[in-house]
């Protein structure tokens, strides 16, 4: 029932597939395997999820959608190489962020290291778009510096699609998140749950800016295709939107599909098993009413656990970039639940930004000044004791060994869940942050489950998401190593001034 009622508001809700969790750091893989049409029962595999290897047996689609692709990643583009050429009817298609991926040009950037792979298989096979927000044009553009333009909107979405199984992740395709950065991974195998996915980076990718090879210094061109659904967000932004609305609102609001064939009897044990629920958040490029499905359903099971019937429920909540939107702030310290709630997020050491040269290296300071009004709020409003803030740090941003943490999520244990494990968790690409709902460009999954064994793998990856993470109090916030400066507090008040958002 509480599923069911804080699910009401996604349009869209397909069957569960296997989520697989990994990190480097630990081969801790979960899975589950649907059939198309019905619910079915949770199984798990142990085994470290090899992108590279799917890559690399792919048959007829690969489809990926990240922020950028490090400029020096050339393992995975061997790899996308070899398949294309093990296989002429395979064809590939990236979506990156246009600001991200064209940073650095006319030095290598993510877009140079890209347009090869268009020369050497041809426009037929490979296509290679960039999204570009209308949120950042004219002056703006022109005088806000490359290392912060992205506070004004981002392509934020991490899908990893081949053939009939998609990764969800908040993880970008770059060399440290292959080796020294905590995030999440979900493998689904379900052509339903992949299908919808692709559908949404089609329909993104139709919005975007197409990267060509050049001989001009940059290595690339990028040009606004006529048979693109709408007119380019740098000519005429409010077009644009109106444009992305027809295109994006269907695939946000299609309505819930039903089991494929009812007639055909299935043993008991294997229904309403796992489900998940997709969810996107694109607002920034869709008129109003809103179709986004990512915050109302997070808002929904957060008010539902204000309920005194959930004071045995927890939740543990996590943000590499500790920023939670206001709204989703009030309602994690509302919870009626009564112990064991715990917000994870990077200490400035685990930082990207740590000592990053420019304003961006006022960044970690500036999520430690957030993270120390939180545990403030959760001592003022009689919450400290069963809210507990910890900062993850495994090593230093830059020395060796030292790890960045940029895992997110949320998982919910409710009444009854305590001696197994959650029965809900969320994955995706979102931060949480009031730029995620606002600016960003996101998509995620609601996970249900019934099943004890997967419970207990949830569990588990809170608790080693917490192996290298140590509670903070008010005291540890008041040392003078962890004050904020106030040219940090006048950068957050700029950046929000002139339309930005962490």
């Amino acid at each position: 029932m509480f599923a069911r009622s804080c699910c009401r508001c996604v349009a869209r809700a397909r069957l569960q597939s296997r989520p697989a969790q990994l990190s480097v750091a630990r081969a801790q893989a979960r899975h589950y395997a649907t059939s198309p049409g019905a619910p079915t029962q949770a199984a798990s595999k142990t085994g470290i999820l090899a992108p590279f290897e799917r890559i690399r047996n792919a048959k007829s689609r690969i489809f990926l959608s990240t922020l950028y692709i490090g400029k020096s990643e050339r393992e995975l583009i061997e790899t996308l190489q070899e398949a294309l050429r093990l296989n002429p009817e395979l064809k590939l298609s990236i979506l990156t962020d246009c600001l991200r991926g064209t940073r650095e040009a006319p030095e290598p950037s993510c877009a140079s290291l890209l347009a090869p792979l268009v020369a050497e298989f041809g426009a037929d096979r490979v296509e290679i778009r960039m999204y570009h927000t209308p949120n950042l044009t004219g002056l703006r553009k022109k005088y806000i510096p490359k290392r912060i333009n992205e506070g004004w909107g981002l392509q934020h979405m991490k899908l990893y699609g081949v053939d009939d199984e998609i990764i969800l992740s908040g993880a970008n395709l770059s060399t440290d998140y292959f080796t020294n950065r905590q995030d999440r991974y979900h493998l689904f195998k379900s052509k339903r749950v992949t299908d919808h996915f692709y559908n949404i980076h089609h329909g993104v990718s139709s919005l975007s800016f197409l990267v060509t090879p050049s001989d001009e210094p940059a290595g690339f061109t990028l040009a606004w295709p006529a048979t693109n659904a709408t007119s380019s967000p740098l000519d005429d932004p409010r077009a644009f939107v109106r444009g992305a609305t027809s295109v994006l609102r269907p695939l946000l609001t299609a309505p819930q599909p039903q089991p494929s064939d009812h007639r055909q009897p299935r043993p008991p044990s294997t229904l309403d098993d796992t489900r998940v629920y997709l969810l996107g958040q694109m607002t920034q490029i869709t008129t109003s009413p809103d179709p986004a499905t990512e915050l109302p359903v997070i808002t929904s099971i957060l008010t539902r656990l204000a309920d005194p019937a959930y004071a045995a429920s927890s939740w543990t909540f996590t943000a590499g970039y500790f920023n939670p939107a206001p709204s989703l702030t009030k309602l994690l310290l509302a919870t009626a639940s009564s112990s064991h709630n715990v917000v994870i997020t990077a200490a400035p050491e685990a930082n990207g930004f740590y000592r990053s040269p420019g304003v961006s290296g006022l960044l970690p300071d500036a999520y430690t000044l957030l993270a120390k009004r939180f545990v403030h709020a959760a001592h003022h409003g009689g919450r400290a004791a069963d809210i507990t803030l910890k900062e993850w740090r495994n090593g230093t941003v830059g020395q060796s060994g030292g790890w960045t943490y940029h895992a997110k999520g949320l998982w919910v244990a409710i009444p009854g869940d305590e001696a197994v494990g959650p029965s809900m968790t969320v994955i995706g690409s979102s931060n949480y942050t009031k730029r995620s709902y606002s600016h960003d460009l996101e998509v995620g999954a609601l996970i249900v489950t019934r099943d004890v064994g997967l419970k207990r793998r949830l569990k588990g990856e809170q608790e080693w998401l917490q192996e290298h993470a140590r509670a903070m109090t008010r005291e540890d916030f008041a040392t003078n190593e962890r004050r904020v400066g106030l040219k940090v507090r006048i950068a957050m008040w700029i950046v929000s001034l002139v339309g930005g958002a962490l």
